[in-house]
């Protein structure tokens, strides 16, 4: 009978001490305060962007790849940011007297003639 109470004061212990290491390694367990709406931790200027700060985006990471909220937001900003630049080049370009070219369509493509084609070496 003793042999048994000792065993399980000894299995008590180990989970305690595991239980222990486990809380301090991994924190005790409480939540980030969450965010505000249309929040996200991902971070852009509110005003003109700038090629390095599209280079030094960075998401979240989860378990399947990026944090979808987060890339959709930066998509969006950026999306903003390039019509408020093509908005004022076509301004720009109308004080001017420039006209532009027709748009082409997105899944055509017009070849540049200063560069070469590229072959298929095999």
């Amino acid at each position: 009978m003793t042999s048994a109470l000792i065993y399980i004061v000894v299995m008590a212990l180990v989970a305690a001490v595991v239980f222990l290491l486990a809380a301090l390694v991994f924190g005790r367990g409480e939540e980030l305060a969450p965010l505000p709406p249309g929040a996200s931790p991902t971070r852009l200027p509110s005003d003109d962007v700038t090629p390095d700060d599209v280079r030094d985006l960075k998401f979240q990471q989860v378990l399947r790849g990026y944090k979808m909220t987060e890339v959709d937001w930066a998509l969006d900003r950026l999306a903003g940011e390039v019509e408020r630049l093509r908005d004022r080049v076509a301004e720009l370009e109308a004080e001017l007297g420039v006209d532009r070219p027709a748009a082409t369509e997105p899944d055509q493509v017009t070849p540049d003639p200063e560069r070469e084609p590229e072959h298929d070496p095999a």
